[in-house]
């Protein structure tokens, strides 16, 4: 069962902050890993079960898109997977043709049934292979957690939009999965004396305005929705992450005992169980972002005083 709470959208104002420059940025995951993931997960005959997330993603940010009152002939979907932003769309978004571009070659080539004409290409969100100026719009749905730069991938997406081009992209929040999270470093102290993290760091709303700001976005507007998703016991919400190739891809994995895995499930009942105690709510905070491409047509903030 699943549970969608309230929408909470703001205009984020420019703050000035220090963030460690793209070319000395610390490699948190590994690419390789996260690509054999969605590999292994990108043929299997009852993907879509696990992928709900997903697709409630990509309904989610193609219906921004709408909001936008301007035509744009040219689109990317960056990190598409299965593509089911293609999926959501249609001629009414005005939106003539969409590249799909992922790191995993089997998502391309299963992809889901697009409502618009797409082209496939295959390529790393750091490094995207297309000239400056080149995209009317970019959208980005549950891929951008993975980035290991996050700073060049939005300097990327802003050289390939044209001038007053649009970005909307969704990411998972700080917020998600902190049930999960909670439980296994409270069972493997327990346990182990001591914890490994075993759950991806994940951005905060403030973290990912000012990376856009230092990106050179304009306009930057920010929302968030927050999925609450039931389910039997802990094992179901690890057994679905790993099938929607969402499991952890951390440089230094340290693998967990059954013990603890058995000590975290009963925390997690403990915790955060349901009254009627069956099932244990799963947390997923949604981040949605807008940016535009600089362009004299744009409003301008007023001079201060």
């Amino acid at each position: 069962s699943v549970k969608l709470l309230n929408c909470v959208s703001v205009q984020i104002p420019r703050l000035q902050t220090r963030y460690v420059s793209g070319d000395v940025a610390r490699k948190v995951f590994n690419n390789e890993c996260k690509r054999l993931h969605k590999e292994k997960v990108a043929t299997l005959d009852d993907v879509t079960l696990y992928e709900y997330l997903k697709i409630e993603a990509a309904a989610l940010v193609t219906d921004r898109v709408s909001d936008v009152k301007k035509s744009s002939p040219l689109a990317l979907d960056l990190g598409c997977g299965r593509g089911y932003i293609s999926q959501e769309l249609s001629e009414f978004d005005g939106i003539d043709l969409l590249f799909q571009g992922d790191t995993s070659q089997s998502y391309l080539n299963n992809p889901c049934q697009p409502k618009l004409t797409t082209h496939s290409v295959n390529f790393n969100e750091e490094s995207l292979p297309f000239r400056t100026d080149t995209f009317d719009m970019v959208l980005s749905s549950m891929s951008l957690h993975w980035v290991n730069d996050l700073p060049k991938c939005f300097k990327e997406v802003l050289r390939i939009l044209k001038p007053d081009g649009c970005f909307i992209g969704m990411m998972i929040g700080a917020d998600s999965l902190f049930e999960l999270r909670c439980s296994l470093q409270l069972a493997e102290v327990e346990r182990e004396g001591g914890m490994a993290p075993h759950i991806s760091p994940m951005i905060q709303g403030h973290q990912l305005a000012n990376l856009l700001y230092n990106a050179g976005f304009k306009l930057v507007t920010l929302d968030f929705d927050q999925l609450v998703v039931n389910y039997p016991s802990m094992f179901e919400v690890m057994y679905d992450l790993k099938g929607m190739a969402e499991n952890n891809c951390g440089v230094n994995i340290k693998p967990l005992n059954r013990d603890t895995i058995l000590a975290a499930s009963g925390i997690y009942e403990a915790m955060y169980g349901n009254s009627d105690d069956k099932t244990v709510p799963c947390t997923y905070q949604m981040l949605f972002m807008i940016g535009w491409k600089s362009h004299e047509s744009q409003q301008k903030p007023l001079d201060p005083g």
